[in-house]
């Protein structure tokens, strides 16, 4: 049995090692992204619009409708289109409440007269004593609550997004992903939702307020984050110890 546990202690030991041997003395590698889901989507191509047919134009004009054109609409609106993901989030919010609350009560209750015992008790009791009040309850409660909230968080993020899938309703299934490597640490940022094609803008930009079941996720991966990061063996002791 000690020689089963053990075996199972070091092969724990060596997975959570491995975890970190990607980056352990080197920069922590980029994820690929040629087999990532936005190159499939730029790869394979999605269904076609549903176009006006547009009147033919002569070979001398200047004036073109297709999306090339010098006016023409450039904005993302198919499979493999890609459009600029703007995030700034600046939210504050405080809350405070303060309960409190106050009870007292008191009862008392005399036997003066009860087939004439408290009578004779009161020969029997030291001079001053008696039988009148024999019983008296004081009860006091006080209760008192104080919460508080505070928050603030301010991220400023422009990720270029790809659209994956355009739904039966037309509205945009877009995913996008970005690393940044600095030194021997790895940025990550993600990003992914549904938009509708009216709220992208003219500069193909849509603002993440606009971005519905939107996922945000920016943090990283290398020497600093492990650092920062509690070890799994304490993370284990943390989630057994009852205290």
């Amino acid at each position: 049995m000690f020689r089963l546990i053990s075996v199972c202690c070091c092969v724990a030991i060596l997975a959570a090692a491995c975890g970190r041997e990607a980056h352990m003395g080197r920069v922590p590698p980029f994820t690929p992204s040629i087999s990532s889901i936005e190159h499939s989507a730029m790869l394979s191509p999605g269904l076609p619009l549903l176009t006006v047919v547009e009147a033919p134009v002569s070979r001398a004009s200047l004036w073109t409708g297709g999306r090339q054109s010098l006016l023409g609409d450039r904005r993302a609106m198919q499979r493999g289109d890609i459009l600029t993901v703007v995030v700034e989030i600046d939210e504050k919010a405080e809350i405070s409440n303060t309960s409190a609350r106050s009870r007292s009560g008191s009862e008392s209750l005399g036997i003066p007269q009860l087939f004439g015992i408290p009578q004779r008790l009161n020969e029997r009791l030291p001079d001053g004593a008696t039988m009148a009040g024999a019983v008296s309850i004081d009860s006091d409660s006080d209760s008192r609550g104080t919460g508080s909230v505070r928050r603030n968080e301010k991220l400023t993020l422009r990720i270029a997004a790809t659209i994956l899938d355009v739904l039966p309703n037309g509205v945009l299934s877009i995913q996008g992903s970005q690393e940044v490597r600095v030194n021997f640490e790895m940025r990550e940022l993600f990003v992914t939702g549904f938009v509708r094609p009216a709220d992208i803008s003219r500069q193909n930009e849509i603002t993440y307020d606009k971005i519905a079941s939107a996922r945000v996720s920016y943090g990283g991966r290398g020497q600093i984050s492990d650092m920062q990061q509690p070890r799994y063996g304490q993370q284990l002791l943390d989630a057994l110890l009852p205290f």
